[in-house]
């Protein structure tokens, strides 16, 4: 109850009540407070509670506050069984009433206000039936309905909105970004005109660009439907092998089976049917039921906490312990014939749900075959597409493997030809990368002409007009073309390209007798070229024979490079250790005492000196530490003795002490009793 009230007085002092309350001044409040502060509660959550209850009747506030409560599914705690003792409560401003409300409603707040806001537009006015008999009253009522349901559905896609995560800042963001790609793309189209009009015939050349944009996008469409088509077939075909496949098994059963076993069949057939029909299925299907209104009563309860989920864990165990009981006082009071019924009972039971049991695994067996079949078909209909055939047995099978083995020796010599192909391949990628060089190296120049004739970027200005008539394109799509501009688009291209093909017919002629001519010179080129390949495939054996030996002679030269600088490293260490040698002999033989004291050798021999007195004084400190050794233990003996001595007498004292209090104890009761 303490948390509860802190957590009370917490909410309170935050925005939006703003009560500076602490535990005292909360706990001392009046019940005409309390529930002044209860109605500020409400009333943040709905704003029509905002009133003053001194203006009011107490009845009236308890039925307005009532109202709410129920509508915001408030429901009291277990203490409080009785409703009319909550109502009770309600009125006179009870603070057990009370602050399990305002703890309720100070726990979920935002939630609350979202039911509250609904409730205005949700809770159904309920209109008596008489009144309904009206043709006027009944349209209205039905026109309300509607409306309620429109309501919920556009409340819901509100939602949805808010919890997709698109804001109204980023949708302003993408509008500001896409406006000024527009402007960017308008301007950049508008250079490009201004370029296009220098050339030559460009309104002529946008015109066949837009053509050749327009059948590119009827091919795209009819290979779209090509695709759809062929799938549309490919279904189809699985679909038919699947009946003949059913309608071969039907032929095996009836060619093998006589009209007695036939009927059999259907018999157990038709049992199992009524079986799952009038027991499993009807029994499912209630269980479900039951789960589904279940869940639907938990989905329409409030949250509960886990004071709430105690209660009723507590509440199950004592029905479960109560049930366990009477099923005690039942076996107790058994009768033997009874007992005999029970034995039935059990029996009938086993044998029912041993039914169950078979039936669910015949099911789930017919379901593996079902599977098992689909699974045949599809493997099938991929042997029939990659042209196989059934399982071959016997001699088949024989004749299969006298192919497989010619088939490998084919194999064996393709795939000597595949490697002499790669090696062409290698010597056609080498000359397809000197290609690219001269194309490049012709592009380059082909910039340089424009650039002289003065049509620079003529290429990219294409490029460019390709682009811009796709977006023109994606504009006019927005846009949206009806069927009737369609029909004469399409009507003036057929015009257009009949007049092409009749100024082509000419051209087409000419084009033969250049094709013949072609051919021709293709196989002048054929044969060109393979004596440029044979000259090839020497020079390039002869150009990796340079290379290895090459490579060779620039190992040695950086292998004779590291040893160079490693020689020179030692030598430049050398010349150091030198230098250093000269410099300490110099000082060594110089007359000048400060110049001989620089000098290692002096340093070194005054380090000597010093570490022998050290030692020397180490020594001596040695030698008086070992003769007062013996003294000085016998010393420290003495003391440790002397310190147990002190501490026996001090338990002693403490001993004649206790005992002194204990008597003086004795001695005061031996006298309250003489005085009794």
């Amino acid at each position: 109850m303490g948390d509860q009230i802190q957590f009370i007085v917490e909410k309170l002092n935050q925005e939006p009540f703003r009560k500076n309350y602490n535990l005292i001044t909360f706990d001392s409040l009046e019940s005409m407070q309390l529930l002044q502060l209860l109605n500020d509660v409400l009333g943040e959550i709905d704003p029509k509670h905002a009133v003053d209850i001194r203006e009011e009747l107490p009845e009236q506030t308890a039925k307005r506050m009532l109202s709410l409560l129920g509508i915001l599914k408030y429901k009291p705690p277990g203490s409080i069984s009785d409703l009319s003792a909550f109502r009770q409560g309600l009125v006179t401003g009870s603070k057990h009433v009370i602050h399990p409300v305002l703890h309720w409603l100070l726990q979920r707040t935002n939630e609350l206000k979202k039911r509250a806001y609904l409730a205005r537009f949700l809770v159904k006015l309920e209109v008596p039936a008489e009144f309904l008999q009206d043709d006027t009253v009944a349209d209205i009522n039905k026109q309300y309905e509607e409306l309620m349901e429109a309501f919920k559905n556009l409340h819901k896609e509100c939602e949805q909105l808010k919890t997709s995560g698109l804001s109204t800042a980023e949708i302003r963001r993408d509008i500001g970004a896409m406006e000024e790609e527009k402007d960017q793309l308008i301007k950049r189209v508008e250079r490009l005109k201004k370029r296009v009009e220098t050339v030559q015939n460009h309104q002529r050349m946008l015109e066949i660009a837009r053509q050749l944009r327009l059948e590119k996008e009827r091919e795209d469409s009819l290979a779209q439907q090509k695709q759809e088509q062929k799938n549309q077939l490919f279904h189809a075909e699985q679909r038919l092998q699947r009946a003949q496949l059913q309608l071969k098994e039907m032929h095996h059963a009836v060619v093998d089976s006589k009209p007695e076993s036939l009927m059999k069949k259907l018999e157990e057939e038709i049992n199992f049917n009524s079986y799952l029909v009038n027991e499993k299925i009807p029994r499912e299907l209630e269980s479900k039921k039951n789960s589904a209104y279940f869940l639907q009563k938990v989905v329409a309860e409030p949250a509960m906490s886990q004071s709430d989920l105690n209660v009723l864990e507590i509440k199950i165990n004592e029905v479960n312990a109560q049930i366990n009981q009477l099923i005690e006082k039942r076996m107790m009071k058994y009768e033997p014939i009874d007992s005999k019924f029970s034995m039935y009972r059990q029996q009938a039971s086993i044998i029912s749900r041993k039914k169950e049991a078979k039936a669910e695994e015949l099911q789930a067996a017919k379901e593996e075959m079902a599977s098992a079949e689909r699974q045949m078909l599809q493997k099938t209909s991929q042997a029939h597409e990659l042209e196989g055939s059934e399982v071959l047995k016997g001699d088949e099978f024989k004749q299969y493997v006298n192919k497989l083995r010619s088939k490998n020796t084919f194999y064996k010599k393709k795939r000597l030809e595949i490697a002499e192909i790669t090696a062409e391949y290698g010597i056609l990628q080498r000359t397809e990368e000197l290609l690219k060089q001269r194309h490049e190296a012709i592009q380059q120049q082909l910039e340089a002409i424009e650039d002289k004739k003065g049509i620079s970027g003529y290429s990219y200005t294409q490029e460019e007009l390709e682009r811009v008539s796709a977006v023109k394109s994606e504009m006019d799509e927005m846009k949206g073309r009806t069927l009737d501009n369609m029909s004469e688009m399409v009507k003036k291209l057929n015009t257009m390209v009949a007049e092409k093909k009749a100024s082509l017919a000419p051209v087409i002629k000419e084009l033969r007798q250049l094709r013949q001519k072609c051919q021709e010179l293709t196989q002048e080129c054929d044969e060109k070229k393979i004596q440029y390949d044979s000259c090839a495939a020497g020079l390039e054996s002869n150009r990796s024979a340079l290379e290895q030996e090459v490579k060779g002679l620039l190992e040695e030269c950086v292998q004779e490079e590291s040893n160079y600088r490693y020689i020179n490293c030692m030598k430049r260490n050398l010349e150091i250790l030198l230098q250093r040698a000269k410099e300490e002999m110099k000082a060594y033989v110089s007359p000048d005492p400060q110049e001989r004291r620089k000098a290692i050798r002096e340093q070194y021999t005054r380090m000597i000196l010093e570490q022998e007195n050290l030692g020397k004084k180490l020594r001596e400190k040695q030698k008086v530490v070992r003769e007062s050794h013996g003294p000085n233990m016998k010393q420290i003996k003495m003391w440790q003795d002397f310190e147990q001595l002190m501490e026996c007498k001090r338990e002693c004292f403490l001993k004649q002490q206790n005992q002194m209090a204990i008597g003086q104890v004795i001695q005061e009761g031996g006298k309250d009793r003489l005085v009794l």
